[in-house]
Formats: C-alpha cells, sequence, structure tokens
C-alpha cells in the first residue's frame, strides 16, 4: 500500500489516518468512561483502512475471519456505538458505512457519492436545514445529506 491513498475524492497521508482515527476515539471514550473494545476498535480500523462505505455483513466477514466474532449483532452493536458517537455514518443510499472524516467535530455530514465507483467524499457542511428549523421552532438533533453524481475519476473515465 502506497503512502498516499484516496480519501473521498483527494489523496492524503494515509499513514497517519488509522492511528489519528483511533487516537481520537480511544481519548474521547476515556472522558466519556465508555469503553473502545476490541471489537469496536476493529470496526472503526477497517472503516478507516477502507476510506470507502462498507456493509455490516462485509465488517462482519472480516471479524469473522480474524476470530472476532461470527453473528451479525457483533459488528451492528460496533457499528450502533461508533455511530452514535460520531465516529462512523450511515451512508443510506447504499447501507453502508463509513468512518467521519471529522471525529469530534460537531458538523453536518454531508456525503457526495460517485454513482460509478461508489466512493464517497464527506464535506462538513451547514445544516441545509438549520433556518427552516429555526424557523419551526424545530431543534435538529441529525442532518445527512447525500449527492449522488459522478467523481472526478469517472468522469475523466467517461467520454
Amino acid at each position: 500500500m502506497s503512502a498516499k491513498q484516496p480519501l473521498g475524492f483527494d489523496a492524503h497521508d494515509h499513514s497517519a489516518c488509522i492511528t489519528d482515527g483511533v487516537a481520537a476515539a480511544d481519548d474521547y471514550c476515556t472522558r466519556l468512561g465508555v469503553q473502545l473494545t476490541p471489537v469496536r476498535r476493529r470496526v472503526l480500523e477497517i472503516l478507516l483502512e477502507a476510506h470507502r462505505a462498507r456493509g455490516a455483513y462485509e465488517i462482519l466477514d472480516i471479524l469473522r475471519a480474524e476470530g472476532l466474532g461470527a453473528q451479525p449483532p457483533v459488528a451492528y452493536r460496533a457499528l450502533d456505538f461508533l455511530t452514535k458517537h460520531g465516529f462512523v455514518h450511515k451512508i443510506e443510499r447504499l447501507n453502508a458505512f463509513i468512518a467521519c472524516a471529522h471525529p469530534g467535530q460537531s458538523h453536518a455530514a454531508a456525503f457526495l457519492i460517485c454513482r460509478s465507483c461508489e466512493a464517497v467524499a464527506e464535506s462538513m457542511g451547514q445544516g441545509a436545514l438549520d433556518g427552516p428549523a429555526a424557523a419551526a421552532g424545530f431543534q435538529i438533533e441529525s442532518e445527512v445529506m447525500e449527492a449522488e453524481g459522478l467523481c472526478p475519476k469517472c468522469r475523466e473515465d467517461t467520454p
């Protein structure tokens, strides 16, 4: 694996990615007094390694091969925990999960999903519904936007 791997649609220094992501989760869990169990840690690592959305059963296959669990609840419980605490996002369009590119930062998750190669880039956008929600007296607790199109590589490959 080279030092540069795609993160969404951009290249980045992948060597620190997993270490930084897991360290942020460790620090957060210590502050909150919750456990980053070996399975939760490994699921986060799997998603950080991939830099793409992965389905729960794909994650479960990796866990099973590594002897960390063979039943679907193992993967789903870890994904639920990581999602609840902001380290993982669910990409509804793909019915899959991706590691948060901005852990520990409060943000409205916005995803650009390539309809050709299914690459996913996360953007820290302003909440599109903030204004209308405030006008209605509604407090948003979670907002996820997903946009589908073509990534730069697939656009280049399309005649």
